[in-house]
């Protein structure tokens, strides 16, 4: 675990805005646990990037545990032209390189979490699964199950269906132990 001082920035180089950053944006999927050793990869080589990460407190056998972990695990955003992108591949910690189509609307979604994170405001993780989504338990009890998620007036439902019979059932789940599945 880095220490607090050992953390790459979010936001490299140093500006004003990550609109101000030359190049175009591409989403960077790193492998596994990559993504900070990516970013100081990428200032090693005057690239520029954007990782937005927040703090993540646990307690461990009395003692509090501060973290500062990647927003969106295994995913950093790079700015830049084609010898950088090479020069980014070359790393051998990335697992994909997402090409962005609407450079406009992603760099308007990034600045927003910039902006949010520049003025200190508590980002969390937030699980962004659409109502109707299939998707897979992967924790607890009902491992291994899937089904079709559901929003209720206050809760997450996973339903369960019998497609011979027509009918079907559901079951209160946590956000947290549910994954989508990508077919």
């Amino acid at each position: 675990m880095l220490k607090v001082s050992e953390n790459p920035p979010t936001i490299w180089p140093q500006a004003e805005s990550i609109r101000d950053f030359p190049g175009q944006w591409w989403v960077v999927h790193t492998r596994s646990r990559n993504e900070k050793a990516l970013a100081h990869d990428l200032i090693s080589k005057n690239i520029s990037y954007f990782l937005p990460m927040s703090w993540k407190v646990s307690r461990r056998s009395r003692r509090t545990v501060r973290s500062l972990l990647p927003l969106f695990s295994g995913y950093l955003f790079f700015c830049g032209q084609e010898d950088q992108r090479v020069e980014l591949l070359q790393t051998n910690r990335v697992a994909n390189l997402i090409e962005v189509n609407d450079q406009e609307t992603l760099l308007n979604e990034l600045a927003q979490l910039d902006q949010a994170l520049r003025t200190g405001a508590p980002l969390t993780p937030y699980k962004y699964i659409k109502a109707g989504q299939r998707c897979r338990v992967i924790a607890g009890p009902l491992i291994g199950m899937e089904g079709i998620v559901v929003r209720s007036k206050n809760d997450i439902r996973l339903v369960l269906q019998i497609d011979m019979l027509g009918q079907a059932a559901s079951v209160e789940i946590d956000i947290d132990m549910i994954e989508v599945l990508d077919h």
